[in-house]
């Protein structure tokens, strides 16, 4: 027997999910699913923050059920790029999708045709944030604006000269604000100028 997990929302407090979940509960049976947990919202649907809809995705992704039922489809996502985003990601988790009124059911040849057309969607929406990006860099790299974080100045001769001195790795990391790492990296590849100089006057 499979495990199903419910979720219902609407939109406002005056609203019921009982409606919902009742036509869902018959479904699970009419199925011979096992209902292991129901989720539901009373929120608009455009709103990002939805508690039950995050739980249940949590839960998708430890496997804690096997299909998901739902009223309608409109009911599970705020906007068509959010349904393709939670469509694919339960197809990924090997999640069945159920709707009760537009017949959806993603077990179906149908169903995993509809899965098939929405995860290329999915994927060409991703390419196109990809290219959106790098398209960005690209501008800006033209425009001489720096991208990343400003690289690392260090002052090697006081790092060598706190090491001479004897003091140890962590008290000039803690002095200078960087890892011991980095400190390494700085005595192992900048010889000391200090040193040097010392030798210059002795000779």
């Amino acid at each position: 027997m499979k495990r199903a997990a419910i979720y219902s929302r609407v939109s406002t407090y005056d609203q019921h999910l009982e409606t919902q979940i009742l036509d869902l509960r018959q479904m699970a049976a009419q199925r011979n699913l096992e209902i292991v947990r129901e989720y539901g919202d009373k929120i608009s649907g455009t709103k990002a923050k939805r508690p039950g809809l995050d739980q249940m995705m949590t839960d998708a992704r430890r496997g804690r059920f096997d299909v998901v039922l739902v009223w309608a489809s409109d009911r599970i996502a705020r906007s068509v790029k959010h349904f393709l985003e939670v469509l694919d990601e339960l197809s990924r988790l090997n999640v069945e999708y159920v709707s009760f009124r537009e017949q959806i059911d993603t077990a179906g040849p149908l169903g995993r045709a509809i899965v098939v057309i929405i995860g290329a969607i999915a994927e060409l929406e991703r390419s196109l944030i990809v290219e959106r990006v790098r398209a960005g860099m690209r501008r800006a790299r033209l425009e001489g604006t720096h991208i990343g974080r400003n690289p690392l100045v260090l002052d090697h001769e006081a790092i060598w000269r706190e090491r001479c001195q004897g003091q140890s790795m962590r008290q000039i990391a803690k002095g200078h604000r960087i890892s011991t790492a980095t400190v390494q990296r700085s005595l192992r590849k900048h010889p000391t100028p200090i040193l040097v100089q010392d030798l210059q006057k002795t000779a």
